[in-house]
């Protein structure tokens, strides 16, 4: 199965819950329809929401629960992703102005907060005290790992260069694994799953978000800006130490440590700075062992897929699991 038939295939469920996403927005204040519509129907490829689908659909589930469930995952994702660009001073969001600098910090915190507290009393409507666990544990994780990154940088929002590789997997564990965790273990709830099936799709979930964070930090040094949908070496710019720089920090020589060091520093990032980066992170692998690590948890992710019987929905996991690492680069 390729990743453009899994939304073919599950184009209603996916309507679904694209319209309770749209009734979400429909409110008394017009900034939240404003700013939410701007992000929520800019693109993107409803990574969560699918899961949260595919995973209840593992056990034969097609009720309205799954378009709620999936419409609660990408409002939070969104409210996060509201916020982060506020913290980043980010201009750019899937290649469109950034929400807070066309309305503004305050009134973009104000939607943020509205997205994540809405999606919550939406999940508290599927009457699931274990499914409304799963999402508080992650808006509160989500809120930790941001403060965790921030709290790696110095006064002049810079990285820390000694952030370990375990500092790294505790922020994106937080970031971006604990919320797909969060959407298959629901969808695993809702679809009725035993205990271990439950637990394997919450399992998978996670693997499969730092599958996915990793790879995306490998594609701010290696993809079209086209694609990506902001800048090339966005990270960099903005002092964030991933895995690939983290690496690169470890095995490059006494000689070019300094330099890299001040590249981090530097208040804004040149052509030339970026290709040196990218000539030192070629030079030493640094790019091939960060596709290592991640595949290593994505054949741990797969793995956890074995207790199910064959069938579309497992195969749209592994598909998008396959697709989580082999995005455009």
């Amino acid at each position: 199965m390729k990743i453009e038939e899994i939304w073919e295939y599950y184009k209603s469920d996916l309507q679904a819950a694209e319209e309770k996403i749209q009734e979400t927005l429909q409110t008394v204040a017009p900034a939240i329809s404003m700013v939410g519509s701007h992000l929520l129907m800019s693109g993107g490829k409803r990574i969560r929401p699918i899961l949260a689908i595919l995973c209840s659909r593992l056990f034969g589930y097609k009720g309205e629960k799954a378009s709620i469930l999936a419409c609660s995952v990408e409002s939070i994702h969104t409210a996060s992703l509201l916020h982060d660009d506020i913290v980043d001073g980010a201009s750019m969001r899937r290649g469109k102005p950034s929400a807070h600098s066309l309305w503004g910090d305050q009134i973009v915190v104000l939607v943020g907060d509205y997205l994540y507290s809405n999606a919550l009393r939406l999940v508290n409507s599927l009457q699931s005290q274990k499914v409304m666990d799963a999402f508080t544990n992650a808006t509160a994780r989500m809120s930790e790992g941001e403060l965790i990154q921030l709290s790696k940088k110095d006064q002049s929002k810079k990285g820390d260069f000694n952030i370990s590789e375990e500092d790294y997997m505790i922020i994106i564990t937080g970031k971006t694994a604990i919320l797909m965790s969060a959407a298959c273990m629901g969808g695993a709830v809702i679809g009725c799953a035993s205990p271990e099936e439950e637990e394997a799709l919450t399992s998978f979930g996670l693997k499969l978000g730092l599958t996915f964070q990793i790879a995306d930090d490998i594609l701010d040094y290696m993809a079209e800006e086209k694609v990506l949908g902001k800048n090339l070496g966005k990270d960099l710019g903005e002092g964030k130490i991933t895995l690939p720089l983290i690496y690169l920090l470890r095995d490059a020589s006494v000689d070019e440590v300094p330099k890299i060091k001040t590249i981090i520093c530097a208040e804004k990032i040149s052509k030339s700075d970026l290709s040196y980066i990218q000539q030192l992170l070629k030079k030493y692998r640094s790019i091939e062992e960060s596709y290592e690590k991640a595949n290593s948890i994505l054949i741990q992710a797969k793995a956890e897929l074995d207790i199910f019987k064959d069938g579309p929905e497992k195969s749209a996991l592994v598909t998008i699991s396959n697709y989580s690492l082999g995005r455009e680069k």
